[in-house]
């Protein structure tokens, strides 16, 4: 459910999992049936329906195809969309990425598990600069400022995370990153000014690449639709996986994973974003930025 906090300890990623159960859930509700009666026709637990709905579990197709026919949803589409998601998530369950082992990485592993098998990512950020274009150095001076560790070495553990995600960008199927930056995030010196005159040239850098779309949005454009907060919206290549939208807060993290909530995200972005320089001219104020430090 959008907002709710995935479970740990049950899978790499249960989005797709919730996305699933969720999709079962409102069947379900909607013939006006009880979990009870839904675990009779499986010949299982209550407990296990509930879990199956939370998406908590991976789902076996007989059971997906019997949940079908007890809510009378059982058309090839439906039945083969269903099982499309459930496949998508048992695989990205079996999945062994090195997130799930980093040490320190805490709230950021489930994000990275996303980025991992997403195709785009779109971006938005207020007062930083994307993580998948931090410098180490700038990452490092993040986390210092951030006062969290109190152990040197947890901190190098927590950037070389953040430095390991970064090979998305490259590879046979790069990871397709169109993110917009507010003037402040470029302006802010985090670690000082050599620092940030990297930092400014490997943005420089990277939107030379061709799956990297760089936007700044400059101060004279005003207020825009966005201005509440960064976020993530993560897309895949499939077409059973809806957009998953990561919201990063101080204390929290919240996830929007229903198909309407996601779409008004990506609609503020394309607003935000028509707002922005063209990558030209904000490659042009990046560099004229740089100078000035």
């Amino acid at each position: 459910m959008a907002g709710d906090r995935p479970e740990r300890g049950t899978s790499v990623s249960t989005v797709l999992g919730r996305r699933l159960g969720g999709e079962l859930l409102r069947m379900r509700e909607a013939r006006g049936l009880r979990q009870a009666q839904a675990a009779e026709a499986l010949t299982a637990s209550v407990p296990k329906v509930a879990k199956m709905e939370r998406g908590l579990v991976p789902m076996r197709d007989p059971d997906i195809r019997a949940l079908c026919h007890l809510y009378e949803m059982d058309d090839a589409d439906t039945v083969g969309r269903l099982l499309g998601l459930a496949k998508l998530d048992r695989g990205r369950r079996r999945a062994k990425g090195w997130w799930r082992h980093a040490p320190n990485a805490g709230g950021l592993a489930e994000y990275i598990a996303l980025e991992d098998v997403a195709s785009r990512v779109r971006n938005w950020q207020l007062s930083l600069v994307p993580g998948l274009c931090q410098t180490r150095e700038y990452a490092r001076a993040l986390e210092v400022s951030y006062g969290r560790w109190q152990d040197p070495d947890e901190i190098e553990q927590v950037v070389e995370v953040r430095m390991r995600r970064q090979a998305r960008l490259g590879g046979e199927q790069p990871l397709q990153l169109y993110a917009v930056v507010w003037e402040a995030a470029l302006r802010q010196l985090v670690g000082g000014a050599e620092v940030m005159r990297k930092q400014l040239e490997q943005l420089i850098d990277l939107s030379g690449r061709p799956n990297v779309r760089l936007q700044v949005l400059p101060f004279r454009a005003g207020g825009h639709p966005c201005i509440t907060g960064p976020f993530n919206i993560v897309s895949f290549a499939e077409n059973e996986a809806v957009d998953v939208v990561h919201v990063d807060g101080i204390a929290s993290t919240v996830w929007v994973e229903d198909a309407g909530d996601s779409a008004s995200y990506a609609a503020y972005f394309d607003r935000t974003a028509r707002l922005g320089l063209a990558p030209r001219d904000s490659v042009t104020l990046i560099d004229n930025i740089r100078k000035e430090l």
